[in-house]
């Protein structure tokens, strides 16, 4: 009888398992989302570029975007006649640029001035409490970030990586009066729960919403031509004015990015909702 119990049980576990998984989708459609706040943190200038469609919808639906960097992007160019407050300068400019296209106001960027390259050798408690007084004062519906990992830690490169649990760390201390309380007592702050979370840059197994970003496309395109210093001739002889020709070429690489999805454009996430201490389950 013990066993047959035990047998029982167990074949219960995927139905449990899909049971869990279909929970961990937005209520309402992404596509339908007004009214909320949104906060998206980055390691550098561009990687908001995989949300851009999103993003450009989200902002045309009446939500209100801040986007947090977490470096000045100051490293990453093989041009050798640039230097790194030189290249700082034209990262933050071409962020601007691209938000602008996507409608997103520039008093919303906010870059918490890191070196690029090194985020990992950062004093890690003083940036999560930069970021928590991020979190405190905008008080996002939702969170984007890079995916830390569900079940198993994502790879990324370093700093994606670091930005990836930096965010995940965060999000857990903000909702804890007693963490950074000289934020509340001396800032004015409140203790926050971020409720929902859109994970970009996921394992493709692991996304479970896409987002169709037909309309939207082109928003996606002329934003990610903004980051010049980034892609096509830019990133190895940086020009501030690209010819016609490369910056056609450029949207085109842009363009060929764009994911496809049952014959429509879309932008892949994991979404979760909860208290952040089950992010990565």
């Amino acid at each position: 009888m013990k066993k047959m119990l035990v047998a029982w049980l167990v074949s219960l576990l995927p139905a449990v398992v899909l049971a869990q998984e279909s929970v961990q989708k937005p209520e309402v459609p992404v596509e339908k989302w007004t009214a909320k706040t949104i906060l998206l943190i980055g390691a550098h200038a561009d990687d908001d570029a995989m949300s851009h469609g999103t993003l450009a919808m989200l902002q045309a639906h009446g939500n209100q975007i801040y986007i947090v960097t977490l470096t000045t992007g100051n490293v990453g160019t093989q041009d050798p006649n640039l230097s790194r407050t030189q290249l700082a300068q034209i990262r933050r400019e071409e962020e601007l640029a691209a938000l602008g296209e996507l409608g997103i106001p520039g008093g919303h960027y906010i870059n918490l001035g890191y070196d690029d390259g090194l985020l990992e050798f950062e004093d890690r408690k003083a940036v999560v409490e930069n970021l928590v007084r991020s979190i405190r004062k905008i008080r996002p519906d939702i969170l984007f970030a890079f995916d830390p990992g569900k079940r198993y830690q994502r790879w990324h490169k370093s700093d994606h990586r670091t930005a990836a649990y930096l965010a995940a760390d965060a999000a857990r201390a903000a909702m804890w009066r007693l963490l950074f309380e000289g934020q509340i007592i001396q800032e004015g702050l409140r203790e926050y729960m971020i409720p929902e979370y859109l994970f970009y840059d996921s394992a493709k197994e692991d996304e479970n919403t896409w987002v169709d970003i037909s309309e939207f496309v082109e928003k996606r395109i002329n934003a990610g031509a903004k980051y010049v210093s980034q892609f096509g001739p830019g990133w190895k002889s940086y020009k501030p004015n690209l010819s016609e020709t490369e910056l056609k070429q450029l949207k085109e690489s842009v363009r060929e990015s764009v994911r496809m999805k049952n014959g429509k454009p879309i932008e892949g996430f994991r979404y979760y909702k909860g208290l952040p201490d089950s992010i990565g389950k």
